[in-house]
């Protein structure tokens, strides 16, 4: 009955678009599924009858391991599970093409059409595309069955869920998309089948190029017509170009139109991330037989070493943060809603760019960064470990990668690797002959490779364009002023080399919290105070604002996110160095050290706010202001002691002494206008209390986990 109500549904829903199908559709297919997680005794495609009763109504976007990935460690399902869907396609579309495009399915997956294979694809985070026509009966029920497996593969990249869980499942969209026999390229790596470069970008004018891929799915070659047309925000047409073409039955064809623009708008990340629009027309017999319409922002990326980032000439604040995809209790499942809710944090605390760690992320999430105007780090899922056998499927995403995600103004650097060394001669081969590809695929953006140690001279750096580094001063390694010796010994030695600051900070538990700090934390016991993690970005984020020679820095990590196989800080399966938790409940003290640094906006916060049980009577008391010096009272007693801290939005009160029972701390701020800002927190302090500060120093240079 459950397969008949999805039959009627889907017919009911083909037949609804009927009516305005003139070249191309593109229709949601997410719903009607059904699921049925493994292990499975034998093949369910040769066995289906066994699973009779036994399957589970889904809407995709949709993971089996939004729970068991994210509560205990090294207890998740990873293996083979099938979805299947029936859909009546009608008689009427005999005569078109039918695609259906997954956004992403862990990890590798294969798709059947009325039991017949039509398609297969490893890589758990890139879209593809495969062609349904030859194998769907018009005007007839059809089954679609995806068998999907997430488990560890040593030639498919990640090569395990060391550092962050691969979830199972078709967890992004899917769409069907229906085209004329002749077409804008559908199967190009599911790219969108039109790329567009820019050259010699000026406020004078630019240069603009638009390639499209072309199919002829007839028998005969057609004369067609293709119009690429360039539209400002406004909706005006800035420029045009038709040409006919004679296209061959044979082969993907690849035409070319270019443009001059004068006196462009740019695009000039958030303070205006304008951007014009580009659409790609083919007509057939004087009919429209396709479109796709495709984002144009006008800018120029350059990096120049030892002098930071510039953006159409200007230097640029590149003040970055990285964000993994997954949710509590929904893993990597989310809908676009819970992207807007993870940008929009983004935004207010004042990122200008974002890594997007370590995998490609949805089509939609780049899209918003075109239109926020943030600066957008793209990789693959390159991390951790090699294993010998992933030369090919790594080369296969990071191509995926780039033609799918082409058109994005906001990407400015390709993502090799992160992390990965032994064998080193191995890697770095691998390494390079990624950045060749990159550079062949995409020549006018930089290549990145992120190591942890913290020399130049390791034998897998300078494969790329820029040097990344992952430092974590004061948790894995050193103390948390050490970051100071190692950019200016950087600085120094290698003033020509292009080096980001790629990964830096420290675990985080919000049920940990002291006044005992040393200048390192020993990570390996279960104890990670909130505290220290805040006194470690205080310090190395003034270190790093004053040295233009980091031409990028990428704190890790914007969320808590899931990590697996990790026994950690008194909460499994968790990496808790996010300024947000993982439920984006809460905004950690260091969230807002950061929003008073990067933003305009006012910010007074009082920072140990659930440091609420006080240890000594007599303290400090930290303020983070960026609209001023601040009043502070305890009890109603005005606190006089005050120093300017690292930055100009820190600020500390000395020698305060506590009252027995409650201290009520409240900072005020009168603003220019008049406005007033105030903060509270209220502390208990009943008798002094002896802690160890657990410290342990690792004095060897972090080389990732």
């Amino acid at each position: 009955m459950l397969l008949m109500k999805n039959i009627f549904f889907c017919a009911f829903l083909c037949l609804c678009c009927m009516s305005t199908v003139l070249g191309r559709e593109v229709i949601a297919f997410n719903e009607g599924w059904e699921f049925k997680k493994g292990p499975f005794p034998i093949d369910v495609m040769r066995a289906d009858s066994l699973c009779q009763g036994q399957w589970e109504r889904v809407t995709l976007p949709h993971t089996w391991n939004a729970n068991d990935m994210q509560v205990r460690a090294n207890a998740f399902y990873q293996g083979v599970a099938y979805y299947r869907k029936s859909c009546f396609f009608p008689a009427e579309w005999k005569r078109k093409r039918l695609f259906l495009r997954f956004e992403g399915v862990g990890s590798c997956c294969e798709v059947y059409v009325n039991g017949k294979f039509v398609g297969t694809h490893c890589g758990a985070y890139s879209a593809f595309a495969v062609e349904i026509q030859g194998e769907v009966k018009f005007g007839q029920a059809n089954e679609i069955v995806v068998k999907a497996d997430n488990s560890e593969r040593p030639d498919v990249i990640p090569v395990n869920h060391n550092l962050f869980g691969v979830y199972g499942g078709i967890y992004r969209p899917v769409t069907l998309i229906i085209t004329e026999p002749i077409y804008i390229a559908v199967t190009d790596h599911a790219s969108p089948g039109v790329y567009i470069t820019q050259k010699e970008v000026s406020q004078k004018s630019a240069e603009v190029s638009v390639k499209v891929k072309l199919n002829n799915a007839t028998l005969q070659p057609e004369p067609v017509v293709l119009e690429n047309t360039i539209y400002d925000q406004s909706g005006r047409q800035v420029c045009t170009q038709c040409k006919t073409v004679m296209l061959s039955p044979q082969g993907m064809q690849s035409f070319v139109s270019e443009f001059k623009i004068k006196h462009p708008h740019l695009w000039h990340g958030r303070r205006d991330p304008y951007l014009y629009k580009v659409s790609t027309r083919l007509y057939r017999n004087g009919e429209l037989a396709d479109e796709v319409n495709q984002p144009l922002g006008l800018r120029k990326y350059e990096v120049i070493a030892g002098k930071g980032f510039y953006l159409n000439g200007e230097c640029y604040p590149m003040y970055g943060v990285t964000r993994h995809q997954d949710w509590w209790q929904l893993g990597s499942a989310l809908k676009n809603v819970h992207h807007d809710a993870d940008l929009d944090m983004v935004m207010d605390i004042g990122a200008t760019t974002v890594r997007f760690a370590h995998y490609q992320q949805s089509d939609y999430i780049y899209s918003r960064c075109d239109s926020l105007g943030l600066i957008v780090w793209a990789e693959i899922p390159f991390v951790n470990r090699v294993t010998g056998q992933e030369w090919e499927n790594a080369h296969s995403q990071l191509r995926e990668l780039i033609r799918q995600s082409f058109n994005h103004p906001s990407i400015y650097v390709w993502g090799l690797h992160n992390e990965v060394y032994q064998p080193h001669s191995y890697t770095a081969q691998l390494t390079r002959s990624l950045h060749d590809l990159a550079k062949t695929e995409d020549p006018d953006r930089y290549t990145v490779s992120v190591n942890g140690y913290g020399y130049m001279e390791h034998p897998v750096n300078m494969m790329a364009d820029i040097q990344g580094m992952n430092r974590y001063f004061g948790w894995y390694e050193k103390k948390i002023k050490d970051i100071d010796s190692w950019v200016e010994n950087l600085e120094k030695n290698y003033p020509t080399q292009k080096l980001m600051l790629t990964e830096y900070g420290a675990d985080a538990n919000l049920n940990h919290q002291t006044e005992f700090l040393g200048e390192s934390l020993n990570w390996t016991k279960e104890f990670y105070p909130e505290t220290f993690q805040t006194k470690m970005h205080e310090y190395q984020w003034s270190v790093i604002e004053k040295h233009p020679y980091i031409i990028a820095s990428y704190l890790w990590n914007m969320f808590d996110f899931a990590c697996p196989m990790w026994e950690r800080g008194g909460v499994p399966a968790r990496n808790m160095k996010g300024l947000v938790t993982f439920d984006r409940e809460v905004k950690k003290d260091a969230y807002y050290w950061y929003k008073a640094n990067w933003t305009i906006n006012p910010v007074l916060y009082l920072t140990q706010r659930r440091n609420m049980d006080r240890e000594t009577r007599e303290t400090c008391i930290t303020v983070y202001s960026n609209i001023g010096l601040p009043t502070l009272s305890l009890n109603g007693r005005i606190l006089k002691n005050v120093r300017q801290g690292y930055t100009k939005v820190h600020y500390i009160f000395d020698e305060v002494i506590l009252d027995e029972g409650e201290n009520v701390v409240r900072a005020i701020v009168i603003g220019k206008n008049g406005e007033e800002y105030t903060d509270e927190v209220r502390w208990q302090y009943k008798g002094e209390k002896q802690r160890l500060v657990d410290s342990k120093e690792n004095k060897n240079s972090h080389s990732g986990f």
